[in-house]
């Protein structure tokens, strides 16, 4: 079998509104080669233009063939009668390989896509120019091997900087030196400028863009936020803007909403101007450094939550109508009671994961709390999500306290009495309203 690289000019073929519209692409046109392609040849396909690499990947269901496409829309002109080969896509990569990664790759010296870049469709690639590719989309998926920062790492900006490029001076850093975007999220500063980033129920960030007077618009740093997938760039998000700050793991935006606007005021309190709000999504962002503070004063939740039907795809079902506003009502009543009885409660800070509600006592010990509401119809599917997600934050909080234990805290009374000590088997504590003893003491 042979493998095969196929070019796409963006301005020839719109391939980013093709996807966007939900279609599925089954061939590809080609002008030399004709007889050389055949069913089962491995293919990528590499965009080009200032955000040039490999896309996707796949493989030829058949050889050559000649007729119309059937997607004219999406051409700058209509490609008329072509050689086609049809296709299979195997995966669209969730980020590009950038043609610096494989043109800086020896396996690739002489590939035809770098001394005839020109040329038409396809370029035939040699067993370990096929093979480079393969694994550089492979290390695509995976933690880039020149980025030596673990979530919860602290380090001097202009360090930093010396490291992985970017400019020292902006709250969105885009590296020329390397494959990443460096973002800093710093209330203490941003809040003067109308940069109001937030911490979501849910586990996501929104992050607000740059430019501190007039509407913000999708250009320099916000428009390589907004490309990042296109471009192959990292987001690697920090706390902090000067001095020292602490990483925090890789981010991607939303697929599915990837920013939104809102409005704030501008620098100094000025008039109200439109910002824009990215929509993050953590790709691996546990810390375990024991140096590193668990929580932060706690921050009630607003119970006044208008109700809405929960959506099929909504992450969690205790996040949305009337669910929320119990979800909020039960956690604000435990932190009440904590707080009555002496304990420190928490609220999740930058570094943690996303619990409901924490507290620590006076020897220092932590206890961690997931809440969730309970209704008939949703018990079941409740009490599994909640003990999942508090045995995953003792997991990852268990090397940042000297002691710690899980409590699921529930509307009511399971139904079913086995919840109770399937939790206790697994060292939950399972309790509601009325069993306040048996977390508070």
């Amino acid at each position: 079998m042979a493998a095969w690289l196929l070019t796409c000019n963006p301005d020839v073929f719109d391939i980013g509104r093709f996807r966007s519209d939900g279609q599925v692409l089954d061939s590809w046109t080609i002008a030399r080669h004709k007889a050389d392609v055949a069913a089962g040849d491995d293919f990528a396909i590499w965009t080009t233009g200032p955000n040039a690499g490999v896309i996707a990947y796949g493989r030829f269901t058949g050889g050559t063939a000649r007729g119309t496409v059937s997607d004219p829309e999406y051409w700058a002109t209509d490609p008329g009668v072509r050689d086609y080969v049809p296709l299979e896509v195997t995966e669209w990569l969730d980020r590009l390989v950038p043609k610096s990664q494989l043109a800086g790759d020896p396996h690739m010296a002489g590939a035809s896509i770098f001394t005839q870049p020109w040329a038409a469709n396809p370029h035939r690639l040699a067993d370990a120019q096929w093979e480079a590719i393969q694994a550089a989309i492979h290390a695509s998926k995976g933690e880039d091997p020149n980025w030596h920062l673990a979530p919860g790492d602290e380090i001097r900006r202009v360090e930093l900087h010396e490291r992985y490029g970017g400019s020292s001076q902006n709250g969105i850093s885009p590296s020329r030196t390397t494959n990443n975007i460096l973002i800093f999220t710093a209330p203490s500063s941003g809040h003067q400028h109308g940069y109001y980033d937030t911490w979501n129920e849910d586990g996501t960030f929104h992050y607000t863009g740059e430019g501190q007077t007039g509407d913000q618009k999708m250009i320099r740093g916000n428009k390589a936020i907004h490309e990042h997938r296109e471009t192959g760039k990292r987001l690697r998000l920090f706390e902090g803007a000067r001095g020292t700050v602490r990483y925090l793991g890789e981010w991607v935006l939303d697929p599915e909403q990837p920013y939104s606007e809102g409005l704030a005021p501008a620098t100094g309190g000025g008039p109200e101007r439109k910002v824009i709000r990215f929509h993050l999504v953590p790709v691996k962002a546990t810390i375990t450094d024991p140096d590193v503070q668990i929580g932060r004063s706690y921050v009630a939740p607003d119970e006044s939550v208008i109700p809405a039907p929960a959506t099929p795809s909504a992450p969690d079902p205790d996040l949305a109508g009337r669910n929320l506003s119990t979800h909020r009502r039960l956690q604000n009543a435990l932190a009440e009671e904590a707080q009555k009885r002496g304990f420190a409660t928490l609220s999740p800070g930058a570094a943690d994961p996303d619990f409901d509600i924490a507290w620590r006592d006076a020897e220092d010990r932590v206890t961690v709390c997931e809440v969730k509401s309970l209704t008939s119809a949703n018990e079941v599917r409740q009490l599994r999500t909640g003990l999942g997600q508090v045995l995953d934050y003792h997991d990852q909080l268990s090397r940042r306290a000297s002691a710690i234990r899980a409590v699921l805290w529930v509307e009511r009374e399971p139904s079913d009495a086995r919840w109770v000590d399937l939790c206790r088997r697994v060292g939950i504590t399972l309790a509601w309203p009325g069993k306040e003893d048996d977390v508070l003491s």
